[in-house]
């Protein structure tokens, strides 16, 4: 009999260390399966910034764009109201010189 209870004894040690043994097993795997997940997620979350960075210098480069075209539509009216009025200028200072000239 008492072979048997230090076989049991035996026994009931070595489960105890498989079991302990899987349980770091399965520790180890949880742990890489979290660092693994966390990786996944920081690579998504990088990819998204990307794609949200990318969008939002489209949006600025378009607005950008039409602000620039808006801006250079109303310098050309207004480089063109200037020159009709240096023209018109022009116009009137080549009468007088002449109107002078003759009258002299």
């Amino acid at each position: 009999m008492p072979f048997d209870s230090i076989k049991q004894i035996s026994d009931a040690e070595a489960k105890a260390e498989q079991i302990r043994e899987d349980a770091i097993a399965k520790g180890k795997e949880a742990m890489a399966a979290a660092v693994e997940s966390g990786n996944k997620a920081m690579e998504d979350a990088r990819a998204k910034a990307a794609a949200e960075l990318k969008e939002l210098q489209e949006k600025a480069d378009a607005k950008a764009k039409t602000q620039m075209e808006e801006l250079s539509s109303t310098l050309e009216n207004r480089k063109a109201a200037l020159r009709a009025r240096a023209d018109d200028r022009f116009d009137k200072a080549v009468e007088l010189v002449v109107e002078r000239i003759v009258k002299s």
